[in-house]
């Protein structure tokens, strides 16, 4: 079978389309079009093509239709991929119409309409794409398909529109900075809503009406100006462990004749507040990656609750231990799981502070023999209450080396004092897989004070680029969509090295970037815009990588 042609857009180049639409002109269905570098003041309307248009690697192309009153890609029935290309449009950047579509590693804006507009389409995907600076984000109706690793940000209306019986699924997406709603979901709609974030709307966060049933599930609005997540009348689906922050209240309203089923209903926390479990539930759920953990942890969760019902009816309880064992690499989120840990064991009654208290072998082993077991005490004594967290725990073991005795000795006051308060403290030891079997070996009693172990897998680098993206979208930066491959690229080549530290490798990148970003604006020899301050480009990743 013969490959796709593939024609080359670039202009002054000989042999070479000068522009995309020449290309489009001779290119045959299933025709590859690859555009160099560049600016190209074009726009196009596609018939029952079935085409892709695609950057080629490493190149900022820019398809520039502003000015126009009209599309600046306008697609008719066919199919059309379009990737890693800024697509600027005056009324409508990007519009299909009973078409397929795909829209990967974009960055899409209008002026006056919607950056991108599908309509009446079977099939379409949008990822890892960039929406801003819009009078409208994304427009779905009456359409079946995926937005998933999106931002959609500086829209003067609505930042996502669902209606007339769309039912796309929209994962894992950050909508900010609406001039209305976060999300409208309208007309019989029936969306799935999973793992986003909706922050600083003028309206709602979320709003349903006119009979639409979406599920919304495990996603976070803050900072909307009006009601975080409001369902009219006539309205059904379900919420499902969402968080709402610092909203107008009551954070999620169901409006009477509504149907919408609310599960673990999170109401916003008061300022300087303790988290209630649904709140922690939430943090623990919007982690990137991890499922193995969450599920781990929810599982322990749900022990503790029925054990508390059944005590509450009379029924006996066994004796549970709260002490666990975390293995895995670092930068898996050990520290962080176990932080929230403690939290939930406050919320659900177990504990009665929840505090956080870490510590590794030089807090609980002494220079002299009596010494560790007085240290060892101590720092027990004030973790009381809460969470004693060791890490690198194996550093204790006789296997460890220097001064292994004494780290023996932490080991035994250990257990004995795990024992004695099994009921007011949670102690977790975490390290590497291998070298915490050592760790447990060392004293015949250990292994049984803990209730169970919990591996943590090393991060993809897909949810690498997702921790990114929250570090990005936290620090109110805008990432260009072709930032996207380079780091998946990066991680990729960097995830198998023995040092690779996961999470923190990818804080330390995001911290590069960021210093490679001011390097480049400093050399504008003048007061960068805000869009520029805010914008973090493939350039910057690949110095802050090299």
């Amino acid at each position: 079978m013969n490959a796709p042609r593939a024609l080359l857009v670039a202009a002054g180049r000989h042999g070479a389309y000068p522009t995309i639409g020449a290309a489009l002109h001779d290119a045959p269905d299933g025709g590859v079009i690859r555009v160099a570098e560049g600016h190209y003041p074009e726009t196009f309307e596609l018939v029952d093509r079935w085409l892709t248009i695609r950057a080629e690697d490493g190149a900022t192309v820019t398809l520039d239709g502003t000015g126009g009153d009209w599309p600046v890609v306008n697609v008719h029935g066919g199919s059309l991929v379009l990737q890693g290309v800024e697509v600027r449009g005056s009324v409508t950047a990007v519009q299909a119409f009973d078409a397929e579509l795909t829209v990967e590693r974009c960055t899409i804006s209008a002026q006056r309409g919607a950056a991108l507009s599908v309509r009446g389409c079977r099939r379409f995907a949008v990822s890892r794409c960039t929406v801003r600076d819009a009078a409208a984000g994304i427009v779905v109706e009456n359409s079946s398909g995926t937005v998933e690793d999106t931002s959609i940000t500086d829209v003067a209306g609505d930042g996502v529109v669902v209606g007339l019986g769309a039912d796309p699924q929209i994962r894992n997406c950050t909508i900010s900075g609406c001039g209305q709603r976060g999300m409208y979901i309208y007309q019989y709609a029936r969306p799935v809503v999973e793992g986003c974030e909706i922050l600083r709307t003028a309206g709602e966060g979320i709003a349903v009406a006119q009979h639409s049933r979406p599920l919304v599930r495990r996603t976070r609005v803050r900072d909307a100006q009006r009601v975080g997540i409001l369902v009219g009348a006539g309205c059904g689906g379900s919420v499902q462990e969402c968080q709402v922050d610092n909203t107008a209240p009551p954070g999620v309203e169901v409006t009477a004749g509504a149907t919408t089923t609310v599960v673990e209903p999170v109401r916003p926390r008061a300022a300087g507040g303790d988290a209630g479990l649904g709140d922690l539930l939430a943090d623990l759920d919007g982690m990137v990656g991890l499922a193995a953990v969450k599920a781990e942890v929810r599982a322990l969760v749900d022990e503790i609750q029925v054990n508390e019902w059944r005590r509450k009816a009379g029924l006996p309880v066994g004796g549970v231990s709260h002490h666990l064992i975390f293995t895995g690499a670092p930068g898996t989120g050990k520290t962080t799981v176990a932080r929230t840990y403690g939290k939930l064991l406050k919320a659900l009654g177990v504990l009665a502070r929840g505090q956080f208290h870490e510590v590794s072998r030089r807090d609980l082993v002494g220079q002299y023999i009596g010494h560790t077991a007085e240290k060892t005490s101590v720092v027990f004594e004030a973790a009381r209450g809460g969470v004693l967290f060791i890490d690198e725990a194996y550093t204790l073991s006789r296997q460890a080396g220097s001064g292994g005795d004494f780290g023996q000795e932490a080991i035994d006051t250990l257990v004995k004092l795990m024992e004695d308060h099994r009921d007011e403290i949670a102690v977790i030891v975490a390290g590497y897989t291998a070298e915490m079997a050592d760790f447990l070996a060392v004293n015949p009693g250990l292994a049984s004070r803990f209730a169970k172990t919990i591996e943590f897998d090393s991060y993809t680098p897909t949810d690498l680029v997702r921790i990114i993206g929250g570090m990005v979208a936290e620090g109110e930066y805008l990432l260009d969509g072709a930032a996207h491959p380079v780091l998946l690229e990066h991680f990729g080549r960097i995830c198998d090295d023995p040092a690779f530290g996961n999470a923190r490798d990818a804080r330390r990148l995001f911290e590069g970037v960021r210093k490679a970003q001011s390097q480049r604006l400093r050399a504008l020899g003048r007061m960068p815009e805000v869009a520029e301050l805010r914008r973090l480009t493939a350039e910057d990743v690949v110095a802050a990588a090299a």
